[in-house]
């Protein structure tokens, strides 16, 4: 296959849509809306938990009901916009998002804003695969969808730190009530462009029957798998539910991949896993959200704990992440993703990505802003930004149309199921090493100035020590996206036909343009 970037059609295929860099907005501005509400309710949660009275022992599910709604129903988002229309569904889902931040805001207690945090949750299951899969069939050309996923990218990974920002602000200068009545007019303005400009290339819905048991399997199995990590988190890995939730959630999942290996019409065609190139970008982007969930929970204590930041200082400390995770995603890896395989771009990026990190392993209680947090941030973003947007393209490049909406839900599922382990399992390992530093200098610390000071450094030295572990991560990625991903880079476009598809998908529509990937 010739290596420059060319269109192949057959006649009567539809032309890109002219209006495509339009719908990216309304995509790209629903997209931040989801990833900054993972992060942007953190701020704001002391003082919701005060205002409604909730416990400190319930205070954490306003957290974990977003995140397992969420998790729990991603493929399921993915297939119904597979199954009902990739605009339907992104539309269906913005309006709902909008819908439960008002009931969120408007919260007079503590079940009513843990069931909008479980509705918001609910509702980006179903927007934010759709969000991705619509990229996916709209920008077919090499060099158009460079462009796109790298915005998308920057997106993606830089919305939390977006979020850290937004939430600090409208904590301290509004009410923490509008870290939920902010998503209204994001959600609203998205869904009336979207119903507006976005025009779906023709062909390629899925028309098959829904697979229900796959459905009841792979929401169980991920919401158990969720919620085990959240409990190891607050309760321990030897706590008996969390061995419980860790030994459900297997025999699910186990059984739901034997289910989908033997159903006509599976939720999750297992050709969309075992794929080589896909198989590694989740794996891979699994592995760096369990590095970067980590560290925006350290850095966020460090810089508001130990250096006495306010809420909004300390969201606008994560700016040079967010700047160089723009600048890699936008400039390096758009740029180079169209002349060099993806793993080109990965493997380096999750390599320059640790090295930032790794920088933050020598962070002691009197470090400098800007001669240690700032440069290890912009290499993280640069490393993120890079590795990240050849990533999200990657994996839903080559996909069948019929199957776009659930590789897309793959992403977010790799996404998600990292932050819920990164959160638990760094934050396992730097409680444990703050307790082991404590106990073996308590002898020296005599006066309450002694006594603090040792609290503080003990802090510390267990974040440094978890963020030793997110170098290793990271450094695993990068192994991964070096061995498993194999494709070349992106050339040209091609046409299947529904006839060319696999087993169990009748009732695809007529042809579909679907990219490909020159070697």
């Amino acid at each position: 296959m010739s290596k420059t970037a060319e269109t192949t059609q057959l006649p009567g295929a539809a032309a890109p849509d002219p209006s495509r860099w339009k719908a990216l907005v309304f995509i790209a501005l629903a997209q931040l809306m989801v990833v900054l509400d993972a992060t942007i309710v953190n701020i704001a949660l002391p003082s919701a938990q005060q205002d409604l009275g909730i416990s400190d022992g319930n205070r954490q599910w306003v957290i974990t009901a977003y995140a397992l709604a969420f998790g729990g129903l991603l493929l399921f988002g993915g297939r119904i916009a597979d199954l009902w229309g990739r605009k339907r569904t992104f539309v269906v889902g913005l309006l709902g998002f909008a819908a439960a931040s008002a009931l969120g805001g408007a919260a007079t207690g503590e079940a009513t804003l843990l069931g909008s945090r479980a509705l918001q949750g609910a509702f980006g299951a179903l927007l934010a695969p759709a969000a991705l899969s619509l990229l996916a069939v709209m920008f077919t050309d090499a060099r158009e969808r460079a462009k796109a996923f790298g915005i998308y990218g920057a997106i993606a990974g830089g919305g939390g730190a977006v979020g850290l920002i937004l939430g600090g602000f409208l904590t301290e200068y509004l009410d923490w009530r509008w870290t939920f009545y902010v998503n209204v007019p994001f959600a609203v303005v998205a869904a009336a462009g979207a119903y507006f400009v976005i025009r779906e290339p023709a062909g390629g819905r899925n028309r098959s029957a829904l697979d229900i048991p796959g459905v009841i399997l792979s929401t169980l199995g991920l919401v158990a798998l969720v919620y085990g990590f959240t409990r190891a988190e607050s309760d321990g890995w030897s706590d008996t539910t969390t061995i419980g939730l860790f030994v459900a959630s297997a025999v699910l999942l186990a059984a739901f991949v034997l289910t989908e290996s033997r159903v006509r019409s599976p939720l999750l065609p297992l050709r969309v896993l075992t794929e080589r190139n896909r198989g590694g970008v989740y794996l891979s982007l699994g592995l760096a959200i369990i590095a970067m969930f980590g560290l925006f929970l350290f850095l966020t204590y460090y810089l508001q704990v130990v250096k006495g930041y306010s809420p909004v200082r300390t969201g606008f400390a994560f700016l040079p992440m967010i700047a160089g995770m723009i600048a890699g995603s936008t400039q390096i890896g758009a740029r180079l993703m169209t002349r060099v395989p993806a793993r080109a771009l990965m493997g380096p990026g999750f390599l320059v990505a640790a090295t930032g990190m790794l920088l933050l392993t020598q962070l002691e209680v009197g470090s400098s802003y800007a001669g240690l947090i700032l440069p290890a941030q912009l290499l993280l973003g640069l490393g993120m930004g890079t590795a990240f947007m050849p990533a999200m393209s990657l994996a839903t490049h080559g996909v069948e149309a019929r199957d776009a909406g659930v590789a897309s839900a793959m992403v977010n599922t790799s996404q998600q199921v990292g932050g819920a382990i990164g959160t638990a399992l760094l934050n396992t390992i730097a409680a444990s090493a703050t307790t082991s530093y404590i106990a073996s200098h308590a002898a020296g610390a005599t006066g309450r100035g002694a006594q603090q000071l040792l609290q503080l450094e003990a802090m510390v030295h267990g974040y440094a020590s978890a963020i030793w572990w997110a170098v290793g991560i990271l450094a695993a990625a990068a192994a991964i996206a070096f061995t498993c991903i194999n494709a070349g880079r992106p050339g040209a476009t091609v046409i299947a036909s529904s006839a060319d598809g696999e087993a169990g998908g009748e009732g695809v529509e007529d042809e579909v343009k679907v990219p490909v990937i020159a070697h």
